[in-house]
């Protein structure tokens, strides 16, 4: 008998076929789910109960890709139906897990295990911080359809076996999934564009430039703080540019020496703060035209940990 660890070891196919739809799973399961952590779990519940199905049940899947992607999906349906109990009781506003380009991933999984480059997110349009947002205000069903059907391009009688709808019931879903994004979300600025708004307000901020700051926020802007009762954040959105303004004021004078960095966040320009060179604070951006629209703070440590190194490293 030989091990895959021993010279001239067989690789068993179907672990080769499973493993090679680890990265396509936690693709689906963070825009399913708006958390890595949640998503690590889910992608592990999946293998788990594929491992706990007897080889002969296993041999008789057609595709072990879409068998995964089924699984995957009901367990983020059936997640997705009890999250909203449990923000109800989350402290303060939730804002999903950001996430660092690729090439600035440091501290690996959220579970303090190294990241392999296939765990991560590819970074596109369905994972800016707007989008995920809006995400947020759909039914579970509407969102798993949505996903499923526009974003990995499954058909609406696949999705359909998944969500426990009809065909003709998913394709509404989708529709109406559709006009959500629309309404809330304007055409965005190109990217070289937000890069330099983003850039002009972290220069503007550093500078306690009060007129900078309010002109390129819209005056009807939003800014939301997550910290999830384990980081001090303003517990409400606050509504409106000036007074978004004296608020990161008011931040500047409390924590003086915090560093403010350029970074990407969910593949859109955005802003790290930093302490000590450990960051505190991510910072996403919606821009419209020429001015900022949303800000979102995410303090909370639980979900930062892709972008905190790892001290021993």
């Amino acid at each position: 008998m030989t091990t895959p660890s021993e010279p001239g070891a067989a690789i068993d196919p179907s672990l080769s076929a499973i493993m090679s739809e680890r990265r396509q799973l936690i693709n689906l399961a963070y825009r399913l789910l708006g958390s890595l952590a949640e998503a690590e779990d889910v992608v592990q519940e999946t293998y788990a109960r594929w491992y706990a199905m007897s080889p002969q049940r296993q041999e008789a899947i057609e595709s072990v890709g879409g068998w995964l992607t089924t699984v995957a999906s009901r367990i983020c349906l059936d997640l997705l139906g009890s999250a909203r109990v449990r923000r109800e009781r989350y402290v303060g506003e939730w804002i999903p897990e950001p996430l660092p380009d690729r090439t600035e991933w440091a501290g690996g999984r959220s579970d303090g295990i190294a990241a392999d480059p296939a765990d991560r997110v590819t970074l596109d349009e369905s994972v800016n911080m707007a989008f995920l947002v809006v995400l947020e205000a759909m039914t579970p069903a509407e969102r798993v359809t949505f996903i499923l059907h526009d974003v990995f391009c499954h058909s609406f009688a696949e999705v359909a076996e998944i969500v426990g709808r009809s065909p003709a019931a998913c394709r509404q879903l989708a529709s109406s999934a559709r006009r959500r994004i629309r309404a809330a979300q304007p055409p965005a600025a190109p990217a070289a564009r937000s890069a330099g708004i983003v850039r002009e307000f972290k220069q503007a901020w550093e500078a306690k430039d009060i007129g900078a700051l309010v002109s390129l926020l819209d005056p009807e802007a939003t800014a939301i703080a997550d910290g999830g009762g384990r980081a001090s954040t303003t517990l409400r959105p606050i509504e409106g540019g000036e007074q978004i303004v004296r608020a990161l004021l008011e931040i500047t004078g409390r924590i003086p020496d915090q560093t403010l960095l350029e970074r990407t966040v969910n593949g859109q320009p955005g802003l790290v703060a930093q302490r000590d060179g450990v960051t505190v604070t991510v910072i996403a951006f919606d821009i419209a035209g020429d001015r900022i629209k949303h800000i979102w703070a995410i303090r909370n440590p639980d979900k930062l940990r892709p972008w905190t190194a790892d001290p021993q490293h």
